[in-house]
């Protein structure tokens, strides 16, 4: 490659100069023969991107699709957390993500799920113990033990989840703290688990820094992180930041971007390009011992990005290992398909009796699910129920709403029921089988007809997401792998989310992503309150609580 303007991370540097490539690895800088010459006319060439934490099944594809929406725009590698398929499908679902190395460029490594079930309060599909993972840390793309959700079973010693950090000795581990502090943090550090992309605020990422973690900046699809952190990027701190998407849906991915999305916002927050540059690349590949990547320089694998500029950061050519693999955003290989069979016909429910939705009325207050803007947290409130012949109904007037979680692995028949504000639905009901982590069907909804109009559909569908109201199905997405991701092209996913978000706000709700809001309604080990197959977690207390109080 001639008339490159590398950007050398080591040094903080841009100069122009020639690159060597063979068998995919650089070779050095400066002039040389060669069999082949790419003139790249003063345009920058960076690392290929890396995002140092995601869950593929948030985009709802398959780990091939997924791959022709990212690498076009720069992503050559990402490390991903499966635990949502392993929620469902145990080590099963952790080897469909290391299986999708063979069916795209990308390259993505394994951080092999801790917390499956992420809490004893509620029920997944499988269980994985540290004799589960043991063995399969010497895999091949396996770097280390994912997100330890389970931060109360840390500070408590409990031997399940001490055990599985045992495993993971010398591997990186990553880190889910929600507003740890003092005390606790240390203890959390202290168990070798080194960092956190929970942080919401400056403050609780600067204590967490100085506790020695790696802060990885998330900037998702609901929880959006990187304007509250930004701040915190500086000279002495950068080394130690990276930039993440965790979670983030097609429509995002497809609009948006993925990792050059993160670079563009962060250079707009005052990042200087660079740094910011290297928050993606070199800064992961360090933390996850990626050696070869992250950086251009001799011995380091191609991977390589040509852009026209870092502070407005738009990919035009990529290079995997040397090869070009998209140019102008588009794909330059063949899609090709993945065996999913392991994966399907994972909803199973037990047949609903004719009162199982139905909440007798026990006390004057209750317990309700409040959900906060732009955020996976929610908030306790409590409130008088609207009571109809002795039991709690919807209030949409008051935006009151019936929420149910039904078991969907075993058939158990078990349902936890509660109360949730902050759809704003005036008719009908939405559901769901992404339900964070173990992925039972939740459902929230204003009559119960449609309640059970849209469970049904769920059960027909092998999985999904579905709005209803009226006694009609208004929009669908199957979603047969697992019951989290479809085999269809992302923009067809886009589309149908689409027609489910207009379908919501025909139905009067205001949230602009009610079903990623539905999925986080179940995901107990994120306070403050929370509903499971099992029923209502208090998630500061760490414990179950009943729906009225005493």
């Amino acid at each position: 490659m001639t008339r490159a303007r590398v950007a050398h991370l080591f040094t903080g540097e841009i100069l122009e100069s020639a690159v060597a490539v063979h068998r995919g690895r650089i070779v050095g800088f400066g002039p040389r023969e060669a069999v082949e010459t790419l003139d790249l006319e003063g345009r920058i060439l960076a690392p290929g991107l890396i995002d140092g934490h995601v869950h593929l099944e948030s985009s709802m594809v398959t780990p091939g699709e997924f791959a022709r929406a990212v690498v076009p725009r720069g992503t050559t590698t990402v490390v991903a957390d499966p635990h949502e398929f392993a929620n469902v499908c145990g080590m099963d679902g952790v080897e469909f993500v290391r299986r999708g190395n063979e069916v795209s460029p990308l390259e993505i490594q394994v951080m092999l799920p801790s917390c499956v079930p992420a809490t004893g309060m509620e029920t997944s599909g499988a269980r994985l113990e540290a004799r589960d993972l043991e063995g399969a840390f010497a895999l091949e793309h396996v770097l280390g033990l994912g997100e330890v959700m389970n931060f109360p079973g840390v500070l408590q010693a409990d031997e399940p989840v001490l055990a599985k950090l045992r495993a993971a000795f010398g591997r990186p581990v990553d880190g889910h703290a929600p507003g740890l502090s003092g005390p606790d943090l240390h203890a959390y550090v202290a168990a070798g688990i080194g960092s956190d992309h929970e942080c919401t605020t400056s403050e609780e990422a600067l204590e967490k820094l100085r506790a020695g973690m790696h802060l990885m900046l998330r900037e998702g699809s609901v929880t959006r992180d990187l304007e509250a952190l930004a701040p915190v990027v500086n000279a002495r701190t950068v080394d130690r930041c990276m930039l993440v998407t965790d979670d983030r849906e097609p429509e995002d991915l497809l609009e948006e971007g993925h990792m050059d999305f993160l670079i563009r916002k962060a250079v707009g927050l005052g990042v200087p390009p660079l740094q910011a540059l290297g928050m993606a690349t070199l800064n992961p590949a360090r933390y996850f011992g990626l050696k070869g990547l992250g950086a251009i320089a001799p011995g380091y694998q191609a991977d390589l990005v040509v852009c026209n500029d870092l502070r407005d950061f738009c990919a035009d050519l990529v290079f995997k290992r040397g090869r070009l693999v998209a140019r102008g955003g588009e794909p330059l290989w063949e899609r090709q398909a993945q065996d999913a069979g392991a994966l399907s016909n994972r909803v199973h429910l037990a047949a609903l009796d004719s009162d199982v939705l139905e909440i007798p009325a026990r006390g004057s207050r209750i317990r309700v699910i409040e959900l906060v803007p732009d955020q996976i947290v929610t908030r306790q409130v409590l409130l008088e129920p609207k009571v109809v012949e002795g039991r709690v109904v919807s209030d949409p007037e008051r935006d009151l709403l019936r929420l149910a979680v039904l078991e969907r692995h075993h058939g158990t028949g078990r349902i936890g029921l509660g109360m949730a504000r902050g759809f704003g639905l005036r008719r009908g009901a939405l559901a769901s089988t992404v339900a964070h982590d173990s992925h039972n069907l939740a459902v929230v909804g204003v009559e119960e007809a449609d309640l059970r109009l849209a469970i049904a559909e769920l059960q027909r569908l092998g999985g999904g997401l579905v709005a209803v109201a009226e006694g009609e199905v208004l929009a669908r997405l199957p979603l047969p792998v697992a019951g989290l991701v479809c085999d269809r092209p992302l923009a067809e996913v886009r589309e149908a989310i689409r027609a489910l978000h207009d379908a919501a706000r025909s139905m009067g709700c205001r949230l602009p992503r009610p079903f990623m809001s539905l999925a986080f309604l179940a995901l107990a080990v994120v306070p403050a309150l929370k509903l499971t197959d099992r029923g209502l977690v208090d998630v500061e207390a760490f414990r179950l609580v009943d729906l009225f109080m005493p």
